[in-house]
């Protein structure tokens, strides 16, 4: 399924999550220096900065057994309204797979995703260098729908839990996860920030040139 191309935004954001990495980095050397505590702080949600609209938002998990670097949510135009978009950029060329490896991994993975314990529904959508999650969609885009986007504004923990692996016969599935503190950084002001993209005209969208499959 194709998503709308905007390279432009799409270089912006590849910036700023490189940005964000190098600023996490220099956090946990200064913490370390100071506490001699070498345990890596999450930054929590960081919005687009130098805008009047910032149109996303990127964190860190808080802990992680799956190849995740960044977690981005972002307003995305579709085709009769706009809406945000979660997506995933991976620590490495990919594909999504657990960090201690994976000899088979499912061609059709599956995603839980859980806030403060209550499960939603979602899908998982790859593209060329990032990977979405979306439980609604506008035409061909997916999106969140309003009642995952109100429990990640209002939330405390988001966990992401992968059936990512082909497990032996018999065998149940091996679950791979990844923690977000979503109420880290700026925390739920950063989802409403990025919420008022589906009511404000004016504002900017993050499209990321790329093919969903």
């Amino acid at each position: 399924m194709p998503l709308p191309l905007n390279g432009e935004t799409g270089r912006s954001i590849g910036i700023f999550v490189a940005a964000l990495a190098t600023l996490c980095t220099l956090s946990t050397a200064s913490y370390a220096a100071d506490t001699g505590d070498s345990k890596q702080l999450p930054a929590g949600w960081v919005l687009e900065k130098d805008v009047r609209a910032p149109s996303y938002a990127l964190t860190e998990p808080l802990s992680s057994d799956v190849n995740i670097d960044t977690v981005v949510l972002s307003c995305e135009q579709g085709p009769s309204r706009r809406g945000l978009q979660m997506r995933l950029y991976l620590s490495d060329d990919g594909p999504l797979a657990p960090r201690s490896g994976a000899a088979h991994l499912k061609d059709d993975p599956k995603l839980q995703l859980v806030i403060d314990d209550v499960k939603h529904p979602m899908q998982l959508l790859f593209a060329d260098d990032y990977v979405v999650l979306a439980d609604a969609a506008d035409g061909t885009m997916p999106l969140l729908s309003n009642t995952l986007v109100d429990s990640l504004q209002a939330g405390l923990h988001l966990e992401l839990r992968f059936d990512l692996v082909d497990a032996p016969h018999g065998q149940a599935p091996a679950f791979s996860q990844a923690v977000v503190d979503l109420q880290a950084g700026a925390g739920g002001k950063a989802v409403a920030a990025l919420r008022r993209c589906g009511n404000d005209p004016d504002q900017q969208i993050a499209q990321t040139a790329g093919r969903l499959r």
